[in-house]
């Protein structure tokens, strides 16, 4: 299987920045996408920014101009650069990866999830 660990998360005033990373590790045969979504309270998970395999980026149209997805190959590790933060930014942000894991006995492809990290942009 595949872990997932988030780390950046964190307080920043209105118009910060914020850094999020998030590697991956296991028994990784391919990760062909990796990404971020968040989740504010009440609503529903959306997606923020994926980059796949081949660097293909898609943003969600509510951080284009703001925010910067970028990868790392070598250490399968996904970046999300986060400027000109606003208020409605605020939401637990939950690193996602569409990958191929070795099971023992057979290759399997699944959604995995990192545990989420808290960010918060307030004065």
């Amino acid at each position: 299987q595949v872990q997932l660990v988030e780390s950046g998360g964190g307080l920043v005033q209105p118009g910060g920045s914020l850094r999020l990373s998030c590697a991956a590790s296991g028994s990784i045969f391919s990760i062909h996408v990796m990404g971020w979504y968040r989740q504010a309270p009440g609503k529903e998970r959306e997606l923020v920014a994926t980059i796949t395999s081949g660097g293909s980026i898609n943003y969600a149209d509510s951080v284009k101009g703001r925010f910067t997805i970028s990868r790392d190959n070598a250490r399968n590790t996904v970046y999300l650069q986060m400027n000109s933060l606003e208020s409605e930014d605020t939401a637990v942000y939950y690193c996602n990866a569409d990958a191929t894991a070795y099971i023992t006995t057979y290759y399997r492809r699944s959604i995995y999830w990192g545990q989420g990290t808290q960010v918060t942009v307030s004065s």
